[in-house]
């Protein structure tokens, strides 16, 4: 059963949801429309840039749909209504995006056939086993139950922080002066708002997860960092992609 919300901390939930489909459907529409200023070899990365987005719009009117379901105005307070609020559409969107983002980080980079074949297979097959080992867990209530999953689930994200930050470095060192700033930059980026995801469900293991402001800080925590991950890494690619077709026109 959902928390009772006070109006301000329903309406901070709901507001940054409401932002969120604005702002990954926004950043869709400049991604798709900002092809032209790039290399051929680089419109890949910004066509998967928007498709994230476009999915993560797509899923953010659904969690927002189900949210406001889940709860009605009583005396002042938001109480639950008995419609159980669907949390399980951000793993739906994780399972598509998550390796998604990786794709695009891949794409950016212009690599060879092979060498970028056996990068997207690993990272791709690891964030979609870190999403699918995460989710039993996630919808359990016994405590050992997530901790099996939860630590199942840290393993291909491990694995990829070690592809990304070990195996990807030399890819790095190749590229121009300027996108390698920005790709250190958005590797970084992946690694700060996927840690906020771990945290959030070793409250709820811990059983620290109930209470109405646990409930928000979770809520808004998964949102701010749903768009720093995929409209922030979205910006990112772009201007990584701006800065290797400008060199390459210039040479």
């Amino acid at each position: 059963m959902e928390p009772t919300l006070s109006m301000n901390q329903y309406s901070l939930v709901t507001n940054l949801m409401s932002l969120t489909v604005a702002t990954m459907g926004a950043s869709a529409l400049f991604f798709f429309t900002s092809r032209q200023l790039v290399s051929q070899k680089y419109r890949l990365a910004l066509n998967v840039s928007g498709l994230v987005v476009a999915i993560a719009c797509y899923h953010y009117f659904k969690i927002l749909d189900s949210f406001t379901h889940a709860y009605q105005l009583v005396d002042g307070v938001y109480q639950a209504t008995g419609i159980p609020f669907n949390d399980a559409y951000r793993y739906a969107d994780w399972l598509l995006t998550v390796p998604l983002l990786l794709v695009e980080l891949v794409a950016v980079l212009s690599l060879s056939k092979g060498e970028a074949g056996g990068l997207l297979a690993k990272l791709t097959i690891a964030a979609t086993l870190m999403i699918a080992l995460g989710y039993p867990g996630e919808i359990s209530s016994d405590a050992s139950t997530r901790w099996t999953w939860g630590i199942l689930s840290t393993i291909p994200f491990l694995y990829i922080l070690y592809v990304l930050f070990v195996q990807l470095s030399a890819a790095i060192d190749r590229q121009v002066e300027g996108a390698r700033v920005l790709i250190r930059n958005a590797r970084l980026l992946i690694f700060a708002t996927w840690g906020f995801y771990p945290i959030a469900y070793t409250i709820g293991t811990l059983g620290l997860g109930s209470g109405a402001s646990t409930e928000v800080a979770i809520q808004v925590g998964y949102t701010l960092a749903d768009i720093t991950a995929k409209a922030g890494l979205g910006v990112f690619i772009f201007n990584i992609a701006r800065v290797k077709t400008a060199a390459e026109e210039a040479a």
